[in-house]
């Protein structure tokens, strides 16, 4: 038989006691649903968690937001931004020491979730710097290469990027060209040849870390570039122009030929692509934070948009049925997605997440926010074809979103896999 659930210490409570525990679900007052934290995630994070999302929230708001409209329309990234949140603490910042502030990757993803409220494209330049480049270096460097460049990149005082991406390999980098041999004039020196492509933060970095195949073995491995050792002629990266995306971050190439780099500046003990997808990994989780900030700006702007804009005998149009109904999946998907986000984060601290789930997360997050603002789109009317909107500039940023730093359908491949045990890749 079932035990009724007012057992307590293996006796049944007394009809005294049971109306005493039914009468406290009545003694709190009536909570408010906010739609901007539908399901109390703020509840979930600590003190200083949330006053880290607060600093990052303020300095994105008050200082970022006023610069993306010009910055998205000219293709124009300010690298300054860089080091105003190296002075915040907010580069690198689940990393211990070498200046960074070694906080809770739940507060690194709320840091990452105010800056994509603003836009993808810093978010992105942001990412690279925090998580590709120093995170990389962090766990793979020699204790001299984190010493010599984490204190300059936390500082926001050199600008990094992350070569893995080339012209003919963007899911598949196992099969990538740029190779790796003994320099033939440059003892203790490899000499690096190859083109990256797609690469955020290259045309502007002092740190480029790239992934080559040493011609010897045809293993993987990784090497931190220093531009200014560089000889001219050596390290080109021109800048990829006229995007339809991301158009407020910087892209470009990375085009090699005999560069010359340390022997001491290639990675020590990781070979194979477990490097790049560690670091990617800890980008992807950032990516299905900041995915939800976006989503979450969409929903403020089309918010304010249906209670302001008039039609139909001088109504407001979220009066209306479809439009209450695009603002309720968004804000639905969007809670989730930050629950889900949180768990994970949460995990990762405590060494239990697996790759897969950090795939889930970014595949869904991205997509959804992606889903929500394009329907969400559609109340602007014709407006939303203005850039003064913000609406469409989250949509085409999300779009590159879903498909970078594995594409949605590859992170499906990556579940597919992990559920059936079957390779579905080739």
């Amino acid at each position: 038989m079932f035990r009724p659930i007012y057992k307590h210490a293996g006796r049944q409570l007394t009809t005294a006691a049971r109306s005493t525990v039914i009468g406290r679900r009545h003694l709190h007052a009536p909570v408010s649903f906010d739609w901007k934290d539908p399901l109390g995630s703020n509840n979930l994070f600590t003190e200083e968690e949330l006053a880290i999302s607060e600093t990052a929230e303020s300095y994105c708001q008050e200082r970022m937001l006023p610069r993306v409209l010009e910055a998205y329309r000219n293709e124009d990234f300010d690298k300054k931004i860089l080091e105003e949140m190296g002075e915040l603490g907010l580069l690198g910042a689940t990393i211990e020491g070498y200046g960074c502030a070694g906080v809770s990757s739940v507060a690194s993803g709320l840091i990452t979730r105010a800056v994509e409220r603003v836009d993808s494209g810093y978010r992105s330049g942001y990412s690279v710097q925090s998580s590709l480049v120093m995170g990389g270096i962090e766990e793979f460097g020699s204790e001299e290469i984190k010493e010599k460049y984490l204190p300059n990149l936390a500082k926001g005082k050199s600008i990094g990027c992350f070569g893995l991406t080339e012209p003919n390999h963007g899911s598949d980098p196992g099969s990538m060209e740029t190779t790796a041999k003994p320099h033939p004039s440059k003892k203790g020196y490899f000499s690096i040849s190859g083109a990256k492509t797609w690469i955020t933060n290259s045309p502007i970095a002092d740190v480029l870390l790239v992934w080559a195949k040493l011609e010897s073995t045809g293993k993987i491995r990784g090497f931190v570039i220093d531009r200014s050792q560089c000889p001219p002629g050596t390290l080109e990266t021109p800048p990829i122009k006229h995007k339809n995306g991301l158009r407020a971050s910087i892209t470009g190439m990375i085009q090699l030929d005999e560069c010359p780099v340390p022997k001491a500046n290639m990675f020590p003990d990781v070979e194979g692509l477990r490097g790049p997808f560690s670091c990617l990994n800890s980008a992807r989780y950032g990516i299905a934070w900041g995915t939800i900030g976006a989503l979450e700006d969409c929903i403020a702007r089309a918010r304010d948009y249906a209670l302001e804009r008039k039609q139909f005998k001088g109504n407001p149009i979220a009066k209306y049925q479809l439009v209450q109904k695009k603002l309720s999946d968004a804000t639905t998907d969007a809670a989730y997605g930050i629950l889900a986000a949180t768990q994970v984060g949460r995990l990762k601290d405590e060494g239990k997440v697996a790759p897969e789930m950090i795939s889930m997360i970014k595949r869904q997050n991205c997509d959804r926010a992606l889903v929500n603002a394009r329907v969400l789109q559609e109340i602007f009317g014709g407006n939303a074809v203005s850039d003064e909107y913000g609406i469409g500039r989250h949509v085409a940023n999300l779009f590159v979103t879903q498909t970078y730093e594995g594409q949605s359908d590859i992170h499906s491949l990556i579940l597919g896999r992990a559920i059936t045990g079957i390779q579905a890749f080739c």
